[in-house]
């Protein structure tokens, strides 16, 4: 399959290993694995970060190679259930994020045509995004727009 805005196709990678159980060498409890899981996004991690987190790191010394083998739950069902998530999906506010970065460059070079461009990609990509979370992440009636997502930004850091 394509990329969403240009006609190249990605290159391929590595797939995970099949598995039904975790290994036996990663032998920590559901119970600390969740309570270390809590901890990380109290902290202000997002769950791509708190994944490679345990995976480096692990709990008490011992890393976990995949979350969901081990405590049959994502991070982010995880987060949900100790009241932890965060308000907006982690894919939709890194797009924003990029969003914010672009505009404001654009703002200050108006002849860099590429980059607004990769705004308008951007945007595109947000917009599409904020359709599918539409009604379950985001409120019935959210419209992307710059000031919206300056404010929904700011609003987060606070």
């Amino acid at each position: 399959m394509a990329r969403m805005h240009t006609r190249r196709r990605g290159s391929s990678g590595s797939d995970k290993p099949v598995a039904d159980d975790p290994p036996e060498w990663s032998d920590v409890g559901a119970e600390a694995i969740e309570e270390r899981v809590v901890e990380l996004a109290e902290q202000g991690h997002e769950p791509s970060q708190i994944g490679m987190k345990l995976r480096d790191e692990g709990v008490k010394g011992t890393p976990i190679p995949d979350i969901k083998l081990a405590t049959d739950k994502k991070v982010t069902t995880i987060l949900e259930e100790h009241n932890a998530k965060p308000e907006l999906p982690e894919d939709l506010r890194n797009l924003m994020e990029r969003a914010i970065r672009l505009r404001r460059h654009v703002n200050e070079n108006g002849q860099d045509m590429q980059n607004k461009r990769a705004l308008q990609n951007t945007e595109s990509k947000i917009r599409r995004l904020a359709s599918y979370y539409r009604g379950s992440e985001l409120d019935e009636d959210f419209t992307y727009s710059f000031e919206v997502a300056v404010e929904l930004l700011d609003a987060e850091e606070e």
